[in-house]
């Protein structure tokens, strides 16, 4: 499946590694990264209006997931945020933008904000939806509350156990967070669905160590850039759901320590907002290009 309207390329982005990219509408490019268990067809509904503005729209399938390679991870790099966002600079360069303005939702916005860090001359403008800095998601976990991020505990394991878990019932265990983190089932058809599905089932291995990477690489990077004083120079939005509150911390807060320039926001739907909310995530989006 595919965005309406929207022409499909493969994209070489690293030595082996080539994406595959959805492209449409003409203007000031803005790239939007997909997030977790789904594929750049996540953002068919924003996407299209952005198209409809004045942008050059660009929607790839991440290194792992949907129809982009999916490399071996021989030391634990392949799949860490800062090699993806290479990844996502890599890509707009070979559309031939040298600057743009850059939006991810759950796994997409932790590598959007690995680029906005590493390459803050290349992002303009970054949206982060439903998520938090890898390092503060596992200082804010704790006791019973974590049960809700089980996941993230699973595909930290070595490599062997979960993917034998996972590769095991791969409808079960992807459908369970389609499933849970929708408040409005309608927002993710049949036919969505099963394309979601369809393309975890061929990537077990890569989506498990791009997890993995999360509790290892990445939390190491974000340590370092926090010592070292790196913040997010550019204007960012942050749209969230409101469970901060639940599970005891100031989500507000946590991002503003790492964006000085942030407008954060709490939208009234589920996780998968750009599905169940697209005209509020597109609003939100439009007013933070204009910053």
């Amino acid at each position: 499946m595919n965005i309406p309207g929207f022409q499909q390329h493969r994209v070489p982005v690293a030595d082996g590694v080539a994406l595959h990219t959805s492209v449409g509408g003409t203007g000031s490019p803005v790239v939007l990264l997909h997030g977790f268990p789904q594929t750049h067809l996540m953002w068919r509904h924003v996407a299209a209006g952005l198209a409809a503005d004045g942008h050059t729209v660009i929607c790839p399938d991440l290194r792992g997931y949907g129809a982009s390679d999916k490399p071996a991870d021989p030391d634990g790099t392949s799949y860490a945020k800062r090699t993806m966002a290479a990844d996502v600079v890599a890509l707009a360069r070979a559309l031939g933008h040298e600057s743009f303005a850059l939006a991810g939702h759950d796994r997409g916005a932790l590598v959007a904000f690995r680029a906005g860090l590493d390459h803050p001359d290349a992002v303009t403008h970054l949206a982060l939806l439903d998520v938090l800095p890898t390092l503060d998601m596992w200082e804010v976990l704790h006791g019973a509350t974590a049960a809700v991020a089980f996941h993230l505990y699973l595909m930290a394991q070595p490599p062997g156990l979960p993917e034998e878990l996972i590769g095991a019932a791969p409808d079960l265990f992807f459908g369970h967070f389609l499933d849970l983190w929708t408040r409005d089932p309608a927002a993710v058809p049949a036919g969505v669905r099963a394309a979601y599905l369809a393309a975890c089932r061929e990537a077990v291995p890569s989506i498990v160590a791009d997890y993995r990477a999360s509790a290892g690489v990445d939390a190491e990077h974000d340590l370092t850039d926090r010592a070292a004083g790196n913040v997010l120079r550019m204007p960012v939005t942050v749209l969230q759901q409101d469970w901060g509150a639940a599970l005891g911390y100031d989500a507000a807060a946590l991002w503003r320590a790492w964006a000085p320039d942030l407008e954060h926001r709490t939208v009234d739907c589920g996780h998968f907002m750009a599905e169940e909310a697209p005209d509020e995530v597109t609003g939100a989006l439009r007013k933070l290009l204009t910053r």
